[in-house]
């Protein structure tokens, strides 16, 4: 099941695992990413608080938690590479993953429908 928030992450659920990462629109957005600063491995986050830092040719935003949970594993590529964000947001981009308590969380956030026609 995939979600997206209004801040435009996309948030993959398996069990009781959120992947987390930009969408497409984000990616094309920001342009070209120069610089990624991820969380580390073990961070306990609260939804709301900001977890990673994206810096492109045009600007520099941040990422936030989505949900309550613990930082289980972060995408160590897009670090060395931020390309990769640009060039696959939705696959081999992705930030970090979380665990979280309650899955339930989730059905807050929009679905790929409703995500498309947030972005028109």
């Amino acid at each position: 099941m995939t979600k997206y928030t209004e801040e435009h992450e996309w948030l993959d659920l398996d069990g009781d695992i959120v992947t987390v990462g930009i969408t497409e629109h984000a990616a094309e957005q920001l342009g070209d990413i120069v610089f990624i600063e991820l969380p580390e491995v073990g961070d306990e986050i609260a939804a709301g608080a900001e977890v990673s830092t994206i810096e492109s040719v045009k600007a520099a935003s941040d990422i936030s938690a989505p949900v309550d949970g613990e930082i289980v594993e972060i995408n160590d590529k897009i670090v060395e590479n931020p390309a990769l964000v640009n060039e696959d947001p939705t696959g081999a981009g992705w930030f970090f993953r979380m665990k979280i308590a309650d899955a339930g969380a989730l059905d807050e956030f929009m679905d790929e429908d409703e995500y498309k026609a947030f972005i028109e």
